[in-house]
C-alpha cells in the first residue's frame, strides 16, 4: 500500500529558466540510469526477495525513487517555465516540443523514450541486489555530472540531495546483499 504525501522529498524552487539544464535533467527522468528505471526495477524485484526484510527494503526504496521522479519532473517544469518555441528550438528541444508540447515525457537527454530494457529482474536476490548497487552508483555518477553542468544554486541544492540519496540506497542494498550472502542465498 502506498500513501502519497503532497510534498516533495526536497523543496524545488527554481526561479531562472535554463532550457539546456532542463534537457540534461531528462536523463534522470527517462534515461538508463534514471529515477524511473530505479523505481520500476526495485518494485519488480521485491517480489523475488526471500523474506519480508528484503521485500520491505526494495518497496521502500522503490517508493522513494518515485518521489525522486516527481522532483526531477518538477525541476524540468520549472526550468522550462515561460519558454518560447524559439527558445526551445535553440536549446535542442524542438523535436521534443513537436511531440509533447510543454509536457514532461520520460526520455533521456537525447530524446530517446524510456524503455524497460534499461533494467533486469532475474529472480535471484544476490544477482538483483548486485544490479541494484551498480544502478545506485551509476545514478550517483550521473548526478555528479549534472552537478558539474549546473550553475544555479536552486538547481544544485536538490541535485546534491538526490546524489546523497543514491549513496544511502547503495549502502542499504549492500547491507541486504551481505545479509543474504551470510544466509547462503
Amino acid at each position: 500500500m502506498f500513501k502519497y504525501m503532497k510534498t516533495l522529498n526536497y523543496p524545488i524552487n527554481i526561479k531562472k529558466k535554463d532550457l539546456k539544464m532542463a534537457k540534461y535533467m531528462y536523463t534522470q527522468f527517462g534515461g538508463a540510469n534514471s529515477e524511473l528505471a530505479a523505481a520500476l526495477r526495485y518494485f519488480s524485484q521485491k517480489f523475488s526477495m526471500p523474506d519480508e526484510k528484503g521485500k520491505a527494503l526494495l518497496n521502500d526504496i522503490a517508493t522513494e525513487e518515485l518521489g525522486h521522479v516527481e522532483m526531477i519532473c518538477t525541476m524540468i517544469k520549472q526550468l522550462t517555465k515561460g519558454a518560447s518555441v524559439e527558445e526551445l528550438k535553440m536549446a535542442g528541444l524542438g523535436d521534443f516540443y513537436s511531440e509533447h508540447g510543454m509536457g514532461v515525457y520520460p526520455s533521456n537527454a537525447s530524446g530517446e523514450p524510456f524503455t524497460v530494457t534499461y533494467f533486469s529482474v532475474t529472480g535471484d536476490p544476490i544477482a538483483d541486489l548486485s544490479e541494484d548497487m551498480a544502478a545506485e552508483q551509476k545514478a550517483r555518477a550521473v548526478y555528479e555530472n549534472l552537478i558539474e553542468l549546473a550553475t544555479d544554486k536552486d538547481v544544485l541544492a536538490p541535485l546534491l540531495f538526490l546524489r546523497q540519496r543514491e549513496i544511502v540506497h547503495f549502502n542499504r542494498f549492500k547491507e541486504l546483499y551481505e545479509h543474504y550472502k551470510k544466509k547462503g542465498y
